[in-house]
């Protein structure tokens, strides 16, 4: 039973229809040299003096042959019954011609070696010993009938040797291609295993929530899953030939973080194998380019990430790949927004409570003091009372525009209008000099934003900008441009000292200040307003033109506006 099972497990073997096809066309082969050797004969003459060569059969053979070898390529099913059938026209036709040439004497009993052979690869043992059996049967059944008719030459011995040779010869072939095939099997096996361990990594690294991006020296992108290419904005899918990091502005800072990982040295790099870096980047600028869309969130604006270089060498491939490990922590940053929100709202129900009256009284009480002091030492301390109360209040109304932030107005608002109006407001409130103030021409820009929202952020912008700015004409600018049409800019910048980086990555944590009278939350509640507008307020580093035609590198804050339409009709 299970010998049964083993053949028809054999007949379902693809693999195996390639050798049957290799042993039918060396059937052909070995029928036209034989036709060719007997014409060869027939022109010397040789034909005639005992070696003879049945014509029709080697032509019945060679058609046979033939109408084998288009069977096993056209007709690949039934492979046990495809090989018997060919074994059997392949021993009967050998014989006949063995018994036409003289027998033994001939020579041509080494070609039932083909055959056999060929049985010993593709049939099992029990199959090949059969096929080996019938032919020393042939063999020693026409030497045994020559020695009865007393004909020359007639060797038993030479048949039994045949014999002999045959079996040894078969058994070693079988076992070796019984081994080959269970290599076979295993491989195959194997190769199965290793077909669905990629198929479940595949499907592990598409699902999977970091990225993964695969680069060269070069920082060519050669693979990516689709969870690098939303973080990015990519679609590796339509890039021939292989882009380049590099050569995509929005993904410059993952760039340069790449070749400044590789500049390290070897073993700073295996050192640093856990270390980090944090970088923002714009995909929806790269996406908006290519698609003409437009983004309407904070994450389309904005993707903050977290990346990991991992070095992948093989002996095949000596420059080897660098994978990169991309994880957004804007929804991290999300998530402790929102109980940081949660534990402001508490704090600014405790605070407004418990310490702002308090603080209306000591505010009353210094200034009824400062009504019958008239000594200056005294009348000195008051004031440092008052001020820090005022200062104290202006905090606790910061903390209290915090928990009002929620309640926005996304009406569409005229950009320009809009900016005017708060600009004036500031100019008479601050007493500052009209022409200290550039408002650019701001056209037709609209944006979806809270109007009392905006009024806060920028107030707070210009007021961060009066106190380092240089308070000759038009040392502050106010201006927007839209870098593609799906987004608006507007620029904030004074001509005072650049922010230094160091500051600028402490820049938005509240209560971070650089000012002895400062609180510290007024550039964070600018950006929290912004990003509860769809908005993203950050400071950067552009070039502009100098009086003298040169790029001069200068900061300034920037309002990055995602909206449907940035320009009215």
């Amino acid at each position: 039973m299970n010998r049964v099972a083993h053949i028809v497990a054999r007949e379902d073997r693809e693999t195996l229809w390639r050798p049957l096809q290799t042993f039918t066309v060396t059937r052909i082969v070995i029928v036209l040299v034989l036709l060719v050797y007997l014409g060869f004969n027939t022109v010397k003459g040789i034909g005639e003096t005992g070696f003879h060569f049945d014509w029709e059969t080697g032509i019945v053979y060679l058609m046979l042959s033939a109408v084998f070898a288009l069977l096993s390529v056209y007709l690949q099913s039934r492979f046990m019954l495809q090989l018997l059938v060919q074994l059997t026209v392949d021993i009967v036709a050998i014989t006949l011609l063995y018994i036409a040439a003289g027998g033994a004497r001939s020579g041509l009993a080494i070609l039932y070696l083909f055959p056999l052979a060929g049985c010993a690869i593709l049939a099992p043992l029990l199959l090949a010993l059969f096929f080996v059996s019938v032919v020393t049967l042939i063999l020693l059944s026409e030497s045994g009938y020559q020695v009865l008719h007393s004909m020359p030459d007639a060797s038993p011995s030479r048949a039994g040797l045949y014999g002999a040779a045959f079996f040894s010869a078969i058994y070693v072939i079988n076992r070796l291609a019984a081994k080959l095939i269970k290599q076979e099997e295993l491989a195959a096996r194997r190769g199965r295993e290793l077909q669905l361990q990629e198929a479940v990594n595949r499907l592990v690294i598409a699902d999977m929530g970091d990225g993964i991006l695969v680069v060269g020296r070069d920082s060519e992108i050669f693979a990516a899953n689709p969870s690098a290419e939303r973080m990015l904005g990519l679609s590796l899918a339509s890039r021939q030939p292989v882009v380049k990091l590099v050569e995509i502005p929005a993904l410059v800072p993952i760039a340069d973080a790449f070749f400044a990982w590789m500049e390290r040295p070897s073993d700073a790099a295996g050192a640093d194998a856990g270390a980090f870096t944090f970088l923002m980047i714009r995909p929806g600028d790269h996406l908006a380019e290519n698609s003409g869309m437009a983004f309407d969130s904070r994450r389309d604006l904005f993707t903050h990430l977290k990346l990991r270089f991992v070095k992948a060498t093989s002996e095949d491939l000596p420059e080897g790949r660098t994978v990169i490990f991309l994880q957004n922590v804007s929804e991290i940053e999300s998530q402790a927004q929102q109980l940081k929100l949660a534990s402001m709202g508490r704090l600014t129900a405790s605070i407004a409570h418990e310490v702002r009256n308090p603080l209306s009284a000591i505010s009353h009480a210094a200034s009824l003091l400062n009504e019958d002091i008239t000594h200056p030492t005294q009348s000195r301390l008051l004031k440092i009372v008052s001020d820090n109360v005022v200062r104290l209040n202006r905090m606790i109304e910061d903390i209290l525009k915090l928990s009002r932030r929620a309640h926005v107005n996304h009406e569409p608002l005229q950009l320009g209008s809009l900016l005017a109006e708060i600009v004036d407001e500031f100019r008479d409130g601050h007493a500052v000099a009209p022409a200290v103030i550039d408002l650019a021409p701001m056209g037709n820009y609209q944006v979806r934003f809270d109007p009392l929202h905006l009024r806060e952020v920028v107030l707070n912008l210009l007021s961060n900008a009066v106190r380092y700015a240089s308070g000759r004409h038009g040392s502050i600018r106010v201006h927007a441009l839209s870098p593609n049409a799906g987004r608006i800019e507007l620029h904030v910048q004074d001509d005072g000292p650049a922010i230094t980086p160091e500051v600028r990555s402490h820049l938005f944590e509240p209560f971070y200040t650089t000012s002895s009278k400062g609180t510290g939350l007024g550039l964070y509640l600018a950006r929290e307003l912004c990003l509860n507008n769809g908005a993203m307020l950050d400071y950067e580093y552009r070039m502009d033109m100098t009086s003298e035609g040169m790029d001069q590198p200068s900061g300034r804050f920037v309002i990055t506006f995602a909206l449907d339409n940035p320009l009215l009709p």
